[in-house]
């Protein structure tokens, strides 16, 4: 039974959706199947919310209010500066670089937390969707911001990777990323909550 796999279906339950592991290629076709729109344009965490809110409820929902169809010309194409408005943003490396490049600049110890590309690119995606006009400047401020904050972050309710490092790093003794990495992987293949919990019990 823990090794059970279970395939994506319209009839299946919420709890059999999350004891699977889904990859965002399955997700977005299921999606599609189901008629949630613009499924390919959406995030994993989005399609998954999406895909079980039709689960448990039977209904098609607007899984988002986020712009998911940005035309003309990429920020990184223009050049990216801190006083640059953020329009058509590129989640990549470079984009990345630039705003770690810019933070070190003002705070030239700055250590980044795990889990802190997520919540900025959430804090980014919120601002835009509120009619906030922010610059990438405004990004680097965040950015630094976040990293500075004390203590840990608040768990994220659909980031089950993110959750279950945490919680590994934090009570397995002497644990590493790479160990933690490798435990989510054998997590994944499981058909269990995805939860260091789970995994923990299953070990056990």
């Amino acid at each position: 039974m823990m090794t059970k796999k279970v395939h994506l279906s319209s009839s299946m339950t919420e709890t059999q959706f999350d004891n699977g592991y889904w990859y965002a290629v399955e997700l977005k076709d299921f999606a599609r199947k189901l008629g949630i729109p613009l499924a390919s344009k959406l995030r994993k965490d989005e399609i998954e919310k999406a895909i079980k809110h039709f689960l448990r409820t039977g209904k098609i929902v607007k899984p988002t209010k986020r712009n998911l169809t940005k035309t003309g010309i990429k920020d990184v194409e223009i050049g990216l500066s801190v006083k640059l408005p953020i329009i058509n943003y590129t989640c990549n490396k470079e984009t990345m670089q630039f705003i770690v490049s810019e933070a070190n600049k003002i705070e030239s110890d700055l250590k980044e937390k795990s889990g802190i590309r997520y919540r900025l690119n959430r804090w980014r995606e919120e601002q835009l969707t509120n009619g906030n006009k922010i610059t990438y400047g405004d990004l680097v401020k965040k950015y630094i911001e976040l990293n500075q904050k004390d203590g840990s972050f608040a768990r994220i309710a659909s980031g089950r990777y993110i959750n279950f490092l945490s919680d590994f790093l934090t009570n397995e003794t002497n644990a590493t990323r790479p160990e933690a990495v490798k435990a989510w992987e054998q997590l994944k293949k499981l058909y269990i909550p995805k939860t260091y919990k789970a995994w923990r019990k299953h070990k056990t």
